[in-house]
């Protein structure tokens, strides 16, 4: 199903069902990433036609996303981790969004709802190097205000696995209610 709410700036979003198949697809791909796609069909019990025809399907709905390699930034000198909550100059999203795209220490960042109007993931060698991008932040008009919050230590990795599980199991109406 597509709902196509892309007037104005708002996004396209696509809602994808996944069955047990995908989810034991996406699973085997994800417990090894470098395995070819007649050893993927061989685990499976299916047909490497049925293994293509899903990966295209589901490259195709946007459900797989990359293949590239996880990278520890950590393992390449970037010790802290951070979230950094932004507050905007009223209308600079763009400028702000401009801004964080030209920091390579900036992993990701999202618009989120409540007094802050953007958090921002970054990676520093060290508390240093984080003031100086807090401050590199800061140096844009766009931005009016940065809280930082370093992260101590990762209780929960970043993780789609037990998601897709659940996503890929048929539902479970009677369990629910009996739940409830």
């Amino acid at each position: 199903m597509t709902i196509n709410t892309a007037d104005r700036g708002r996004m396209l979003v696509t809602l994808t069902s996944i069955d047990r198949l995908d989810a034991r697809l996406l699973a085997t791909l994800r417990e090894h990433p470098r395995v070819g796609l007649l050893e993927v069909a061989r685990r499976l019990g299916v047909a490497r036609g049925t293994v293509q025809a899903r990966l295209g399907k589901l490259e195709a709905s946007g459900v797989i996303t990359g293949y590239g390699p996880e990278v520890d930034p950590t393992a390449i000198g970037y010790s802290i981790s951070a979230f950094v909550f932004i507050e905007l100059a009223q209308g600079q999203l763009a400028a702000a969004v401009a801004a964080m795209k030209a920091m390579p220490e900036v992993l990701e960042a999202d618009a989120i709802s409540g007094p802050q109007d953007l958090i921002c993931r970054v990676v520093a060698r060290d508390t240093e190097h984080l003031q100086e991008l807090v401050n590199e932040l800061l140096r844009t008009p766009a931005i009016r205000r940065c809280t930082s919050y370093i992260v101590l230590s990762r209780q929960v990795p970043p993780r789609t696995g037990p998601l897709v599980a659940a996503a890929g199991e048929p539902e479970r109406v009677g369990a629910v209610k009996a739940q409830r």
